[in-house]
């Protein structure tokens, strides 16, 4: 009678016997319960903190899951959702923890949905993080034929002694971006608008491209986290952003302290050519490119002038592309972009 009504108990069980072998592949010594219980449990170890923080983020993909939709590609979409997440308590200097996502669909579909699994089981095995549980809710009638809607959430823990807020920075200290893999997951519904209206085939590979669109477009958000960690043990962080809605603009303010602003020379860093090929395909201003996309960097970090050398060492060491793109200023708040092409 209930399959009838749209919802099948027997997909959504079998679901949960394909993903227990994902979800393995990302445990920690701290996790106390597999998949299917009513909670998830994750051990604190007394003494292995001082002062512990947690530090909790959410978020989702966007409309970059209407891209998966129409190639029929489900395999990276869940390292986005991920990326997404941890990324942003990485700016507070936390490591993640452990990561449960949420998985929304009209009609169940395991091989989709174990698709979107794997892809978060290998995000969080970029991230350190275990996947201890989650939600998987079939909905008649909520989302269109083969749609579905995807979210995550993450915690992760910092020292109280060395929460990254932005307290110290101060003028003189500098701004290491570290190179995006792309878009990540921010300002689709833009790229997919012009993509649209120039009615391009997401199959070919138009210049400056070197991969078919779609590859470009669906190419995951690069996870920071293990270089982070490793910077950390060597500089001291005073800052950090995650590049996401907002774009530059928008996310570097919110590490900085008033009153200071910061100068970003946007010359210092190339443009990805899948940002490139979206620009070419209609004048976009200034402020809108820089406040919906990454434009090529998809995370800053602030240290002083002093240990940027060991900074920039470091974060070549661990495989990270990073250009110093500016510094804090006094006399301003905000973003003041310098090296803009007339």
């Amino acid at each position: 009678m209930y399959r009838e009504a749209g919802v099948d108990i027997d997909a959504g069980n079998e679901l949960v016997r394909r993903i227990k072998q994902h979800t393995e592949r990302t445990r920690r010594p701290e996790v106390l319960s597999g998949i299917g219980g009513f909670g998830a449990g994750f051990l604190l170890k007394a003494g292995q903190y001082e002062e512990p923080v947690l530090v909790s983020g959410t978020d989702g993909v966007g409309t970059k899951l209407k891209l998966a939709f129409e190639t029929g590609r489900h395999d990276t979409i869940g390292i986005d959702a991920v990326a997404m997440c941890v990324n942003d308590i990485l700016a507070m200097g936390a490591e993640p923890l452990f990561f449960l996502d949420y998985f929304a669909t009209g009609k169940l579909m395991p091989d989709v949905a174990e698709q979107v699994v794997a892809g978060i089981a290998t995000g969080c095995e970029q991230a350190g993080a275990a996947l201890i549980g989650g939600e998987t809710a079939e909905m008649p009638g909520m989302y269109g034929e083969g749609e579905y809607d995807l979210a995550g959430f993450t915690v992760g823990v910092v020292e109280r002694a060395r929460v990254v807020d932005g307290r110290r920075i101060r003028p003189g200290d500098v701004l290491i971006g570290l190179a995006s893999s792309g878009l990540h997951s921010n300002g689709y519904s833009l790229a997919r608008m012009l993509v649209r209206e120039a009615n391009v085939s997401l199959q070919s590979t138009p210049q400056p491209l070197t991969v078919p669109l779609a590859d470009a477009l669906l190419e995951p958000t690069r996870i920071y986290v293990s270089a982070i960690k490793k910077l950390a043990q060597r500089v001291d962080i005073l800052g950090m952003a995650h590049i996401t809605g907002g774009g530059l603009l928008e996310n570097v303010p919110r590490t900085i302290p008033e009153p200071f602003g910061c100068v970003i020379d946007v010359s210092a860093f190339p443009v990805p050519s899948v940002i490139e090929y979206l620009m070419s395909l209609r004048e976009i201003d200034v402020q809108t490119r820089y406040r919906t996309w990454n434009m090529g960097i998809g995370f800053v970090v602030i240290v002083t002038n002093a240990e940027l050398d060991d900074a920039l060492e470091t974060l070549a060491a661990c495989g990270e592309t990073a250009y110093v793109i500016g510094s804090v200023e006094a006399g301003f708040s905000g973003v003041r972009l310098e090296g803009l092409m007339e």
